[in-house]
């Protein structure tokens, strides 16, 4: 056997775990509701990979039930127990990488080479908030007109409701748990139905290292609007934290206001990659790969958009699709591939469309356009010149390897089309003109910006965006200020 089907065989066996494709509640698997189940597909040639359970309503509240019982402990919980838990499922998940890349590349598509990067960025998040849990502190000072003291004490929020996608199946669960473990908070865990088996094996290596019941519960449902529907209408609940689409998020924050629940979005994006004249060009081609290739594309964050001044639009272009047309698509588990398939055929013909309105509209294809025959899900990397700035592909978000390329005359006009979008999640600037790298970075209307470089995600920066890319901050010293309430406490002088 090669060693690539050998590598599938040992990722199927892992999907097939019995007891990991039940219900996580209060510590324990535990079968859905009438044992109802659905499937899971492998995207590289459409087949049932394997079944998981199927949550119902009363499942859910099983385990929001499990959580709230699991608060008040937890709460109490000395901080640095909390951070030796972290710090020890840091180290399981790092020790089961190989693992969890191959299961995450199965039930996702993406290379395991690229899985394995996501377990190194998603362990990371873990071990961070294993080390700012003992860092929660509030403020002690004299009332500026004396006479009494303010104290501050920051509490835990209280049981959460994460529901996490299907593009970054580990990090997106750890950036999410991660903070929420060290602040004291309880959780329920609703991961994407297309890829439920990594939350799965997330959970188990979280209780292997000592996450006391009914602290983390995981919920696997194909009835994803009706669970969280529920749960939200339950005034048990106090925190969402949601990472998804911009319709979806705008719904959530709706549900979220009749219990006034804390709420967290991480949303669309729509990022620009701006190219001056005076750039690297080599370098920015090597960003624009980093950027847009990214499990194939479809990130929040990834490269939508590509906005190259006009002098050195040709050179980018030509260069990039020598790039991308190079890459190889095929199964992640296979060796020597570097493109896997999209998530599903509804994502291969979004795509599909976005270029050909692109093409009819004038745009040029450089290199790619179109699918190729099946089984799987792909798509050709593809580069297109000469797009209209009012292309459907220059407008909606991608989510795919498809790089647009727009031309701009000026920095103004280059700003000017950067920010002419709803979203305002990611953008990324090459340049050498450090004083043009000041004026973008306070210009652009984006919660991160990248200077000359295509890769900005870090457990230790504030992740997040502003207007339809949502709000609240991820990772960082931010992180964990979105699962704790501040109490102010006023005390006489003595």
């Amino acid at each position: 056997m090669s060693d690539s089907k050998s590598a599938a065989s040992d990722a199927r066996s892992e999907a097939l775990h019995i007891d990991r494709r039940q219900l996580f509640i209060g510590g324990a698997w535990r079968p859905a509701s009438g044992d109802a189940r659905f499937d899971v597909f492998d995207p590289a040639d459409g087949s049932v990979l394997t079944d998981v359970a199927d949550a119902s309503v009363d499942d859910a509240r099983a385990a929001l039930d499990a959580a709230v019982a699991a608060q008040p402990g937890w709460a109490t919980t000395a901080p640095r127990e909390r951070g030796e838990i972290l710090r020890r499922a840091f180290d399981l998940v790092t020790t089961r990488a190989d693992d969890l890349a191959r299961l995450m590349s199965l039930e996702m598509g993406k290379t395991v080479a690229e899985a394995r990067g996501e377990v190194t960025y998603g362990a990371e998040f873990l071990r961070w908030f294993s080390e700012e849990a003992v860092r929660i502190h509030g403020r002690w000072m004299q009332a500026p007109a004396g006479g009494s003291r303010l104290l501050t004490v920051k509490k835990p929020v209280g049981p959460c409701l994460f529901i996490t996608p299907w593009n970054f199946p580990l990090a997106m669960g750890t950036r999410k748990i991660g903070p929420a473990v060290a602040a004291g908070c309880t959780m329920v865990v609703k991961p994407a139905g297309q890829t439920p088996l990594t939350m799965l094996l997330l959970a188990e290596l979280m209780a292997e290292a000592g996450l006391p019941d009914g602290v983390l519960n995981v919920v696997t449902t194909s009835h994803s609007g009706e669970v969280s529907a529920a749960l939200m209408a339950d005034p048990r609940l106090r925190k969402v934290s949601f990472t998804g689409s911009t319709p979806v998020g705008k719904a959530l924050v709706k549900q979220s206001a009749d219990q006034l629940q804390r709420v967290s979005m991480e949303l669309g994006g729509n990022a620009p990659f701006l190219v001056f004249a005076d750039a690297d060009i080599d370098a920015a081609v090597a960003g624009a790969m980093i950027a847009k290739m990214r499990n194939m594309g479809e990130a929040c964050t990834a490269a939508n958009r590509f906005l190259v001044e006009e002098s050195v639009a040709d050179q980018f272009a030509s260069k990039l699709a020598e790039r991308m047309g190079s890459l190889r698509l095929g199964r992640g588990q296979d060796d020597g591939v570097d493109v896997g398939p999209l998530i599903d055929e509804k994502a291969v013909a979004g795509v599909t469309a976005l270029v050909d309105q692109a093409v009819g509209a004038g745009a040029r294809v450089v290199t790619g356009g179109s699918a190729p025959d099946g089984p799987g899900y792909f798509f050709t990397p593809t580069v297109l010149m000469d797009v209209p700035a009012d292309a459907d592909v220059n407008r909606e978000e991608i989510f795919g390897p498809v790089a647009p390329i727009t031309t701009f005359a000026s920095d103004d006009e280059a700003i000017e089309r950067a920010n002419a979008t709803e979203y305002g999640l990611a953008a990324y600037v090459f340049t050498r003109d450090l004083g043009r790298t000041i004026r973008l970075a306070e210009a652009l209307e984006f919660g991160m910006v990248g200077i000359n470089t295509g890769l900005i995600s870090n457990a230790a920066a504030p992740f997040g965006g502003v207007k339809a890319s949502g709000f609240g901050r991820e990772g960082g010293f931010e992180g964990i200020e979105e699962y704790l309430d501040t109490t102010y406490v006023s005390l006489p002088a003595g």
